[in-house]
Order: C-alpha cells, then structure tokens, then sequence
C-alpha cells in the first residue's frame, strides 16, 4: 500500500512580466519520499518551490497548494515554515560573521524574557549538529566552514523548525564527492525518520541513487512523473527534460591544434593568509593553439587558486615564475594587464565573481572591454546594444531581451552572458573553471559547443572541472594536481578516471610526458 500523499500542488500557474514562468503545472508527492525534480534551466522547478514555499505569496500565482490535506495560501516563507515547509536555496541564507549557534535560531532564538538563554542554545546546537554528522564548535564562524559544512547547518536549521517537508535546490552543485555523498546520506537519514524531502539537481545520478519519484518539468509544464523503483536510467530523464535522445553528452569535434603559444614556468604562489602554505608549488604547463587543456583535482587542490594567480595575480603572493605568451615573457600582475595580454577568466562563481546582478544583459555583455565601444570615454549606446544582441543570438542566450537584468536568468544563461562577456574581449587564451556547475544536460551541451568553437578558431581553452567524465569528454591534454603541484599530463586518449584518480591523491609524478 502506497504512503499518503502529504502534498498536492495543482494546476499551479505563475506569470512575471511577458514570461510565462508556470503553466499548470501539477506535483503530487508522498509522505516520507524523497522526491526528484528535473528540468533544464529556465524550466520552472525553483519558480515552483519558491510558490509552495511562500517566496511568492497566495495571490502571485494561480491554483492550489494541498498540504496535509489542508489548501494552503501562504503569505510568506514564515508561514510556510509553521507549517513544517523548509527550504534551503542553492545561495545559502547563511550570515558568515556569525557563529553556527547564532545562524542556527536567527529569527528563532531561545530565551526568556527577551533575553537570548546562550547556554541553552549552545546545548541545543550541539544536539542539531549530532543529527547531522556535524562535529564543529557551535561557536565556530560560518565563514570558517566549508560549503559543505554550511549545507549541513543548513539542514540542521531546518530540523530545529520541526521540518516535514525539506525542499532542497541543488544541494550538492558546489560539493566535492565526498561531501555530496555524506549529504545524500543525510537525506536518505531524514527520510527514515519520516521527513520527506523534495530535492532539485542537475546530477542524474545523484538522482537515480537516492530518489523514489522524479518529477520532470520542462518550459514551465509537468512532463511526466517517473517511479524510479520501476527502473529509471539517465537516457530516459534527459528525454524527457529535453524532449529528444541525446545521441553523444560532447559534440563531435576534429581538433586542430596548432604549436605552444602560452606556457607557465615554475609558477610558485603564497597562501594570501598563511605564509607558510604554497597554494602552487613551482607548477609548470603549457597551452597549443586550437587546444583544450583540462585540470583535474580534489577540492581544495589548488587549481582555481593556480588560474586566478594566472589571470593578474587575482589570488595569493606571487613569489616566483614566469608566464611566456608567443615566445615572449609577459607581466600580469594586474587584471587590466591579463585582459591587454589576450587573457579571459570565466570564475567558477559567477553570481559573486562572474556578474553583477545589478545589470542587464546588455551592460554585463561588454563590461570587460569597454574601451572598444567607447569613444572619447563615452559609452556608444547603440554599439553596446549591438554587441549584446549579436551574442545573444551566438549563444543562444533564452532572454526576452538584452535589457533584461541578469539576476533574473536561470543558471545556464547566466553563464551564457559570463561567457559573452569574455568572448567580447576577443582573448587568446580562455581560462574555464567550472564553467557547467549548477547547468542541466540540455545547457551543458550547448556551452560544450562553445567551448570546441573557441578552439576550432585558434584560441587555446583551460578547462578546470570536477566532473571527470567531462573533462574526458573535451579535453585534448589533461594536468592533475595535488596539493599545489602538479603531478601528470596525459592525453585524454590515454587518460581513464582511474587514472586521473591516482593522480590527484597522490604526489608522486607518474611519467610525465
């Protein structure tokens, strides 16, 4: 006998300003499931939460929301949460000056009197914390944890509101393996406690591991909902988010790759707070005209810390090395002279580093070069309209228009417009790190695509990637690192993740080429 169902959310319609964001779109999921919801970016699935959750109050959005067999209108997020609805966003609420016990009962403290029982608290703290798997000092600052640390107080938060139903929006997207597999754990934990969880995630096999139900959502309607018990494989959810096979993840591409133009010589970096640490250990690598070069290595190996010291000193101590560009040693020790040398950084944060959420399209576009549509320092409007036009239509970048403000795109297109903006700036060498994170398979595609022109047209491409399968996929030549250093380069033809997995867990230098 299947479990009741603990809620229904029916024919659920959701308009923002010349965008049909939800259309009648209906969700049904059971009591004590853990339940999957898949779609492309810009598909509706956290328009969809942020309704059942309050973000977007009763009178917003059309149809009915069933909890407990009760028809909900929930005004705002803290009428949700009395109701036992919690939801952790893919950005966490979290404030990173304030210690775990303060986060923990931010808005809900524990007291008497109007005065904060601080003893109480830490002991209670404690307790969330044990559930979680977390063993951190309660007054640790939230700034100290790592991300995954910050999800768990996050879920620890959540059971301190007496959660029936958690609603988690990508959780694992900035998780090492490691942390994503003990979060997912604690999800399976909560479900046999009798929470039930909804859970948001562009990694299909996360997905196919822990979920009992997969609900599929695609241009803001429900597609179908999949019984994952009845055997439910990758293939079969990417059809239906995208509407067709995907014969191949990678397009097809013959590279042409040219003689070494960039090359990096015993690149040797200080921790910007620990002088005694070497974020990168006399590293040394090399880029060919036309090639794709891949990076793989744990979290916390250094590979981003190596490609933002690259691109003008952006991180760390320079302590030694030099960068040799066309045959020609070359100084970048600022942004501006990164960007002059034909350098681009596509940052693995794009919503912190990569955009301003203040801007349009349009104005994010061509931010890092405004030089070349400016004259006499004034900014040609209609030339900017122009060039952002011109890569919306590149990129195929889903806006209803370039004035549109950027905050308000899905992860895909927003990484679209980093990409515009760095492609506007013409660069030799493009520097990617983790240019997919957060991205369905249907975008991931397309920003493939990207990548294998801008090396088709001569440009050397550094890509940084967790995901070993594509790092494979694209790469012509991978480098692994440990722990600042760089310990192999093979060919991706040669290359398996058994290997790069030796690599990047080891210090040891295995035949380097």
């Amino acid at each position: 006998m299947s479990n009741p169902n603990i809620l229904e959310m029916r024919s659920i319609t959701k308009e923002f300003p010349g965008v049909k964001a939800l259309s009648n779109v209906t969700l049904t999921v059971k009591t004590g499931e853990i339940h999957a919801i898949c779609g492309e970016n810009g598909a509706g699935k956290s328009t969809l939460m942020k309704v059942l959750s309050g973000v977007y109050p009763h009178g917003t959005y059309t149809g009915d929301i069933v909890f407990e067999d009760e028809v909900m209108r929930f005004g705002s997020i803290k009428q949700s949460e009395e109701a036992g609805i919690v939801i952790i966003h893919q950005e966490l609420a979290l404030i990173p000056e304030l210690s775990i016990t303060e986060n923990l009962f931010l808005g809900n403290e524990i007291g008497r009197r109007g005065v904060i029982d601080w003893t109480t608290a830490q002991l209670r703290a404690r307790e969330l914390l044990d559930r979680v798997g977390l063993t951190d000092d309660p007054d640790t600052q939230i700034k100290n944890l790592g991300v995954g640390k910050q999800q768990l107080v996050e879920i620890a938060k959540a059971l301190h509101k007496n959660v029936k139903l958690l609603i988690l929006d990508e959780p694992t997207a900035a998780l090492n393996e490691t942390d994503s597999q003990h979060l997912l754990g604690l999800i399976v934990g909560l479900k046999e406690r009798g929470v039930t969880s909804i859970i948001i995630s562009h990694k299909l096999n996360e997905i196919e591991q822990i979920a009992d139900d997969i609900t599929i959502i695609r241009d803001g309607r429900t597609i179908e909902t999949l019984d994952v018990h009845q055997g439910v494989d990758e293939n079969r959810i990417i059809r239906g988010m995208v509407g067709r096979s995907l014969e191949s993840r990678f397009p097809d591409r013959t590279p042409h790759i040219g003689d070494v133009f960039f090359e990096v010589r015993d690149w040797t970096v200080q921790h910007p707070l620990d002088s005694s640490r070497l974020v990168c250990k006399n590293e040394n690598f090399t880029v060919r005209r036309g090639e794709i070069v891949g990076f793989a290595g744990l979290m916390g190996a250094g590979r981003t810390e190596l490609a933002m010291s690259i691109f003008g000193r952006s991180y760390g101590t320079y302590l030694s090395g030099q960068i040799v560009k066309d045959g020609r040693e070359i100084k970048l020790a600022t942004v501006r002279q990164a960007i002059d040398n034909g350098l681009a950084y596509v940052s693995e944060d794009r919503k912190q580093l990569g955009l301003n959420l203040l801007d349009s399209v349009k104005r994010s576009t061509v931010a890092a070069d405004l030089q070349r549509i400016s004259r006499g320092g004034v900014v040609d409007a209609l030339q900017e309209y122009a060039v952002a036009e011109e890569y919306r239509l590149k990129l195929r970048t889903k806006v209803p228009d370039v004035e549109y403000g950027v905050s308000k795109l899905s992860g895909g297109n927003q990484q679209k417009v980093v990409l515009s903006k760095w492609m506007f700036t013409d660069p030799d060498l493009l520097i990617l790190d983790e240019p997919t994170r957060g991205i369905d398979v249907g975008a991931k595609f397309e920003i493939y695509r990207i990548i294998q022109d801008l090396a088709q047209q001569g440009k050397g491409v550094i890509l940084i990637s967790s995901e070993l399968p594509e790092l494979l996929g694209l790469s012509d030549r991978i480098y692994t690192i440990f722990e600042g250093a760089i310990t192999n380069e093979l060919p991706a033809s040669q290359a398996d993740p058994e290997t790069l997995m030796r690599s990047m867990t080891s210090a040891k230098k295995d035949a380097l080429i």
